[in-house]
């Protein structure tokens, strides 16, 4: 089968079996273009919720699949491809940081989207990358334990200096490996380029960008920003919608190595199989972790 035929079969089957589709910006062009919302993982949980359909199915990672579960637990959530998983996610658990917790009793504990139901479930507060500067500054404790992203962690703690932020050993592998000299090499490139990146990359990267900002707040940038020329510092994907999306501008990847393997492990075929029904694992959390979990993510909601 060609793209464009399974791409009209997966739009004839979810519309006759009523499925939402969600895809992380991350995903391959040939899966946003079939896809009823595109966005970040918290963008895509609210979305979820606010569907009308009662099968959602995730072209994205485990964690991403189980928040849309917490946030709908009414609804039937399949993971398209069970093998994507997180290893920012995956990094952190939950004896880990109770055993933290206990030697910081003092401290906020914020948890970053990007970790799994369980460990959520002992956390105060939920952040994303777009919102986490503004909830930290918000939360009356000046102690934070800020998990799992300790590049996260220091953009944070950088924007919002009158906090005692307590950092630990963790974050996205991808965004980590960009290197202070691919960025230089990048701007001698492309010297009238802009580099924007996301704040998972390391703080002397960071430094050297033209905007930090989320995924979304990437796109958003570049999108309505005069300028021409862009170096994106986040998934090369998003490099690649940047191209469809405004063509009449120009953009490169910072690093050859920014791409995310379970992100793209989702194929078009995966999503055609779960939509017959062949195909995807569904999410089943115990209602224990959803109550227990939802909790940051409301007090994420409320603060932000």
């Amino acid at each position: 089968m060609k793209i464009s035929e399974v791409q009209s079969e997966i739009l004839r089957l979810k519309k006759e079996k009523e499925i939402c589709i969600l895809a992380h910006s991350y995903q391959a062009r040939e899966i946003v273009e079939v896809a009823d919302f595109t966005g970040d993982s918290y963008q895509l949980s609210v979305m979820a919720s606010k569907a009308s359909e009662k099968t959602i199915l995730m072209c994205g990672v485990r964690f991403m699949a189980e928040t849309v579960k917490i946030l709908s637990p009414e609804k039937t959530v399949f993971l398209v491809n069970p093998a994507a998983g997180c290893p920012m996610a995956e990094q952190m658990d939950r004896p880990f940081i109770n055993d933290i917790k206990t030697r910081f009793p003092d401290h906020t504990v914020v948890a970053y989207i990007n970790t799994t139901a369980e460990l959520k479930t002992i956390c105060d507060v939920c952040v994303t990358s777009s919102s986490a500067v503004k909830i930290v500054r918000r939360i009356e404790n000046p102690n934070i334990l800020f998990i799992p992203d300790c590049n996260l962690g220091a953009y944070v703690a950088k924007q919002v200096p009158e906090k005692n932020i307590k950092l630990l050993h963790g974050g996205c592998p991808i965004h980590a490996a960009v290197t202070v000299n691919e960025v230089r090499d990048a701007k001698t490139a492309h010297p009238d380029a802009l580099v924007l990146v996301h704040p998972e990359c390391v703080p002397k990267v960071v430094e050297l960008a033209d905007f930090t900002g989320s995924t979304s707040a990437i796109m958003e940038f570049a999108k309505m920003s005069e300028h021409r020329e862009f170096i994106i510092g986040t998934e090369m994907s998003i490099a690649e919608h940047l191209q469809y999306l405004c063509p009449e501008k120009t953009f490169w990847c910072l690093s050859k190595k920014m791409i995310c393997p379970n992100m793209k492990m989702t194929t078009l075929v995966d999503l055609l199989n779960s939509v017959r029904g062949r195909g995807g694992e569904e999410i089943l959390l115990p209602e224990e972790t959803i109550t227990a979990a939802k909790v940051c993510i409301e007090r994420m909601i409320e603060l932000g």
